[in-house]
């Protein structure tokens, strides 16, 4: 089941927080559906040569976790991306854990807007990932 909030459900400040681990798996099925097979997250001889040493998990693919955990657990499925910012602040290597935190940071009554942004930080801490985006809203609910 979907995740259905309206505009008004929602409010500056609302905040959750997932942790998940990454695997070679997810990086697998990220591959096979956006065709991003880039060595230094598939070769292990080319990534050993890269400044980190080892395969990383595609930053996209982990930018991606803090929009699933927008939609899946904070506003639901309604509002619709109009722009989204990454910053890839880190790498995430396969095996890291991921804590991403999410917070609605303003909204537009208006233009039925809402800013939201985001935080991924590793098991040691360590910040990989800041975001910050905008969604639009329907003027009336639709239920998926």
């Amino acid at each position: 089941m979907y995740l259905v909030k309206n505009f008004h459900e929602i409010d500056v400040g609302d905040r959750v927080s997932i942790s998940k681990t990454v695997t070679e798996a997810d990086a697998v099925l990220y591959a096979g559906s956006t065709g991003d097979f880039g060595p230094v997250h598939f070769d292990d001889v080319y990534a050993k040569e890269s400044r980190f040493g080892r395969r990383l998990a595609p930053g996209i693919m982990v930018a991606g976790i803090a929009t699933s955990v927008l939609t899946g657990k904070l506003v639901g499925v309604l509002g619709v991306s109009i722009k989204d910012c990454f910053w890839f602040t880190g790498p995430v290597f396969y095996g890291d854990t991921v804590t991403v935190s999410v917070w609605i940071s303003a909204k537009d009554e208006i233009n039925r807007t809402m800013d939201w942004k985001a935080v991924a930080t590793k098991q040691d801490g360590t910040e990989v990932l800041q975001a910050e985006a905008t969604l639009k809203f329907p003027r009336s609910a639709m239920r998926p």
